[in-house]
């Protein structure tokens, strides 16, 4: 963690009314590892990959059901329709930028076809999220290449998660300061079932950011239409979410449960304006959930947790997403490059005048 940065907790900042887990990650959520690679090369290339698995099993083999929503679709998001049609993953789910989206796709069918048991594998649906980091990357230099994609794979682990400018978020802008990757979970007690539910973000958005309820955009000048303002934010960008579950839910629950990802990405003062591309993925891996070869062959019964009980998960899934994205700002850290042979900056949020605002609160 770099000495000067800080996750949201830390600074005070603790939205919602359920706990996190213990790393408060997305890989609370047992089986869940992820895998980041960093590029940055030259002047201007700015850029990386991150993987999510979402169980340490072969996922072509042991699909995990899962569902998707585009809030905005201005976006590049492969596998979208199969998922949709299908209702699950067989394929780990990669992050990088708009013009790295091929390049992942094939590594993720080069990995697929690679893994033990899929010798006579002849179709794979491979799931890639972006966001166009090219503010700050050099994105046409293609920075992103087949190693770095299977290393970001390979290396994909349990444990804390590197948050702000790494992996896929090493470029990426967020109202108006330096965003990244960010992470979060939430717990529910034994009396709403004890699930885990848990976020990971791409942060390249745009709007009025607000943190924990606080109007920190609006405070520090910084922010979309802010007309009188020197140097405003620009609403476009993208924003991808990943949530993962151990709640045994159906694909059409997780349809349900990543829309409400998109009330956490409100709740952060997004703009949702016409160039960003909004989505989120939810999966879970409760064992009685996962459709294994034996499930698939033929008729099947599947764990379902009611609907009449499943909003305590809805909240946990957007508060986990309004919390991974304030970790995105508060860990990301400023980048320059020179594209064009133009110097650009993407400058880290102050924490120092956050923490101002927060300690204004409490008086």
């Amino acid at each position: 963690m770099p000495a000067d940065r800080r996750r949201a907790r830390d600074l005070g900042l603790a939205p919602g009314i359920f706990p996190p887990g213990p790393l408060n990650a997305i890989t609370d959520v047992a089986g869940v590892r992820v895998g980041q690679v960093t590029v940055i090369a030259g002047e201007g290339t700015r850029t990386g990959v991150t993987a999510i698995l979402p169980h340490g099993h072969n996922p072509f083999t042991h699909r995990v059901p899962a569902g998707v929503f585009a809030m905005n679709g201005f976006g590049k998001m492969a596998g979208v329709t199969q998922l949709q049609e299908l209702g699950e993953l067989e394929t780990p789910i990669l992050l990088t930028n708009t013009l790295a989206v091929g390049r992942a796709v094939e590594a993720l069918v080069d990995w697929t076809l690679a893994q033990p048991g899929n010798e006579a594998v002849r179709s794979v649906n491979a799931v890639v999220g972006e966001t166009n980091d090219g503010r700050l990357n050099d994105i046409r230099a293609r920075g992103v290449g087949a190693a770095e994609l299977r290393d970001a794979l390979a290396i994909a682990g349990p444990g804390p998660v590197a948050e702000g400018s790494v992996g896929a978020g090493t470029g990426t802008m967020a109202f108006g300061w330096k965003g990244g990757i960010g992470t979060s979970s939430r717990v529910l007690p034994p009396a709403l079932g004890g699930f885990a539910v848990g976020a990971l973000v791409q942060a390249n958005y745009g709007g009025a950011l607000v943190m924990d309820g606080l109007p920190v955009g609006r405070l520090l000048g910084k922010y979309y239409l802010a007309e009188h303002v020197q140097q405003q934010a620009d609403a476009d960008g993208s924003v991808v979410v990943v949530l993962a579950t151990d709640a045994p839910l159906s694909d059409r629950n997780l349809q349900r449960l990543a829309r409400r990802a998109m009330a956490g990405i409100a709740r952060t003062g997004a703009a949702f304006s016409d160039g960003s591309g909004d989505y989120a993925i939810a999966f879970a891996t409760h064992p009685e959930a996962i459709r294994s070869p034996e499930k698939r062959a033929g008729a099947a019964s599947y764990a379902d947790w009611p609907n009449d009980r499943i909003s305590p998960l809805f909240v946990a899934a957007a508060e986990a997403t309004e919390e991974a994205v304030l970790n995105a700002l508060t860990m990301a850290t400023t980048v320059e490059s020179r594209i064009g042979g133009k110097r650009v900056v993407g400058r880290a949020l102050p924490l120092d005048r956050v923490a101002e605002i927060i300690a204004r609160r409490g008086n």
